[in-house]
């Protein structure tokens, strides 16, 4: 299996409405996936739950990886990831990310950190993960 990547993921996640959320998930994450984004734990199953609503929150968009390292099991970046939401604004969100990847290449851990660059107060709230 080709190791995963930040672009990968979020574009099945969040930019290919026609792939399945479940298929997309499968295919990046572990059946043990946790992260925690600025400071707060969730497991797999919150973080699906969080997709389904980004998945009805957002019309469109697209990623942008600035910086990007990878080290064995060890992934990390930084990304800005723009969301077009489905009543038509925008918001734009810089994200640093470190990881740890499991044997198979996808994510098994992801600790990071988001920053609201563009939006409004609430798109803060959406987080991509959380």
């Amino acid at each position: 299996m080709t190791s995963t990547d930040i672009t990968r993921a979020i574009n099945d996640l969040l930019f290919t409405p026609g792939l399945d959320l479940t298929e997309a998930i499968d295919r990046h994450f572990t059946p043990d996936y946790r992260q925690r984004t600025n400071g707060v734990w969730s497991d797999r199953a919150s973080f699906t739950q969080h997709m389904t609503r980004l998945r009805s929150l957002i019309r469109s968009g697209h990623i942008e990886v600035h910086d990007e390292l990878r080290d064995g099991t060890r992934y990390s970046d930084r990304h800005t990831v723009t969301l077009v939401h489905e009543d038509g604004h925008t918001s734009r969100t810089e994200v640093y990310l470190f990881a740890q990847l499991a044997a198979d290449g996808r994510f098994r851990r992801v600790e990071e950190t988001t920053l609201l660059v563009t939006g409004h107060a609430d798109d803060g709230n959406l987080g991509l993960v959380k």
